[in-house]
């Protein structure tokens, strides 16, 4: 009864919409099979872990397009700090490498075209980026109240210790500095941690020219000088953009980052943007010492979301 779930998905069951309504077109209405609805519907994420697992405590989800995940995460923290749970399994999954999908992220323009070489096609900061790969993928992991944890010697490997929201309340698809300037801020402000004990950013670094300048940017807003010490880099140079499940991958590879003191790589790093001029730990993983990680994750809509993450 304390053990409660809430993973999210951005967009949900594309393909099963996109197979079901061909299947409505083809044979008709009797056709379509019972199970459409609850199979397609987002909360069903979460319903299903609870069903299978019989976690009995808050069962929901969030759809904040491509900052589901890491919303998911971090609400999912505020539940446990309400008293609401003591336990929750929180991230986010997505499929939707099907011909709607990739036909409207394709229309609006945001999918990388370097078709000829897909392996290097997400290059985020590199000058020659041109879009996102799409994924597909979930990344889900296991909080807990701290004491609890500690007392049952679970074993720990990471604290998260701040959690920030912001909206950007302007474009629908284009990003501004402001919101996610102050999304991590008030990550910070709610660790009670400063600027400069922060050593790694995993960004949102989608490769798009647009979002990979506008978050350089607002990283230097939001760190001042301390920026040009941080070292950032993107998952999904590796994993490509999995949209709602990009914040719950991506939040695992920042607390492994954190547990094993290896910050990733940003691959496909060969020309550097001059705009955007942090250090991205270009092409080779770096062992360092990392302490606090800070974790990004941005939406249409303008929705922005960060996490902070201390290493224990």
């Amino acid at each position: 009864e304390r053990v409660g779930v809430l993973v999210g998905s951005g967009i949900g069951g594309l393909p099963l919409i996109e197979n079901t309504y061909k299947e409505l077109l083809e044979r008709g209405p009797r056709r379509v099979t019972p199970f459409f609805v609850p199979a397609s519907i987002i909360n069903m994420v979460s319903g299903h872990v609870s069903i299978e697992y019989g976690f009995q405590g808050p069962n929901l989800s969030v759809v904040t397009a491509c900052t589901t995940g890491l919303h998911a995460i971090g609400l999912a923290a505020r539940l446990i700090e309400a008293g609401d749970a003591d336990v929750m399994v929180a991230g986010g999954a997505e499929a939707t490498v099907s011909p709607l999908g990739i036909g409207g992220f394709a229309s609006a323009r945001a999918l990388s075209t370097r078709n000829d070489d897909p392996a290097t096609a997400s290059r985020p900061w590199d000058k020659d980026r041109d879009g996102f790969v799409l994924g597909e993928g979930a990344g889900v992991m296991v909080l807990e109240d701290y004491d609890l944890a500690v007392k049952r010697g679970a074993r720990i490997y990471a604290e998260l210790v701040g959690f920030g929201m912001s909206g950007d309340a302007g474009h629908i698809t284009a990003p501004n500095t402001d919101g996610p300037r102050r999304s991590m801020l008030l990550a910070l402000k709610n660790a009670d941690v400063a600027a400069d004990q922060v050593q790694m950013v995993n960004a949102h670094g989608t490769s798009t020219p647009l979002g990979d300048k506008n978050e350089s940017d607002a990283i230097k807003l939001a760190f001042g000088d301390h920026a040009y010490k941080l070292v950032v880099n993107s998952t999904k140079s590796m994993t490509g953009h999995l949209l709602g499940g990009a914040g719950g991958v991506e939040s695992v590879y920042t607390v492994l980052s954190l547990h094993h003191q290896v910050c990733p790589p940003t691959i496909n790093l060969q020309t550097p943007d001059p705009e955007c001029d942090l250090d991205y730990c270009a092409n080779t993983a770096r062992d360092m010492r990392i302490d606090y990680a800070l974790k990004n994750n941005f939406g249409f809509g303008g929705t922005n979301g960060s996490l902070l993450f201390k290493r224990v």
